[in-house]
């Protein structure tokens, strides 16, 4: 039986401290919070776009949302978020916490009317790492996390298969191979529709992109559906840039975005 003397005692003892351990598991935790977040992308030196959408939940590591347009899995991104402060790691009093994030998954979430994507984001912290603002094209890895796995995800460059068509050619780490593969492309809108289409051929293609005859005329930066009807494939792309060569004809050089291309039947 308990005294009153030990029922006094108890009721006056300090509240024992939450364990670290279970501060940082709760930091870690996704939770569903459908904050307003500003996702940044820099596809290269002069092409970028950016788009307004709303968390599916975020922990103080990474988040997830819906966007209407893919973004290629390793490519790096600025978010800007209304965040709790209890979830952030730094700017504890700015109204707006801005951190870079690794895509972790890019897949598609809606339907052929009205797609969109499901991105995950892994934060890798407040800074681009160093040689981004040159070559924002870039594509990374993660590779370890601070203080023991409590801290921000660590960046190194993508391994070989990822694409490296922003290099000069000496540098690819990929395979190019210059031949003739049949090819279609179609421009779509937000909504899926076709606003053109072309049937062409490459001019060299590797695992993660391609450069392509064309007579249409699409600026750098549009995402286009890429069709092999012998692989039977279809590859969402992104036009990184166009140029004419010396015998007048127009190469569009893009970019496979959700997806590397079969090239088994090619290699």
């Amino acid at each position: 039986m308990l005294t009153s003397e030990t029922q006094h005692t108890r009721a006056i003892e300090p509240a024992k401290p939450e364990p670290v351990v279970e501060k940082e598991n709760r930091r870690i935790q996704r939770i569903a919070l459908p904050l307003p977040v500003r996702v940044e992308v820099k596809l290269d030196s002069t092409v970028n776009w950016n788009e307004i959408t709303r968390l599916n939940d975020i922990s103080a590591f990474g988040a997830g949302f819906i966007l209407k347009r893919p973004i290629k899995r390793g490519r790096l991104v600025h978010l800007t978020i209304p965040m709790p402060r209890q979830l952030r790691s730094f700017d504890y009093a700015e109204p707006q916490y801005k951190i870079w994030g690794l895509v972790r998954r890019c897949i598609p979430a809606g339907d052929n009317l009205l797609p969109e994507y499901s991105i995950g984001i892994a934060f890798t912290g407040k800074k681009a790492p160093e040689g981004y603002l040159a070559h924002p094209s870039r594509l990374y890895d993660l590779t370890h996390r601070e203080g023991d796995g409590t801290g921000f995800w660590h960046l190194a460059d993508a391994d070989t298969r990822s694409d490296d068509s922003h290099l000069p050619t000496d540098l690819r780490k990929q395979t190019r191979y210059f031949i003739p593969e049949a090819l279609s492309l179609e421009q779509v809108d937000e909504n899926g529709n076709v606003l053109l289409s072309e049937a062409t051929v490459t001019e060299n293609i590797s695992l993660g992109g391609a450069a392509v005859f064309t007579t249409l005329a699409i600026e750098a930066g549009t995402f286009i559906r890429v069709t092999s009807e012998r692989f039977e494939v279809k590859i969402l792309s992104l036009v990184r840039s166009a140029r004419v060569g010396a015998d007048g004809i127009t190469r569009l050089h893009i970019e496979f975005i959700d997806r590397l291309f079969p090239l088994q039947g090619i290699e």
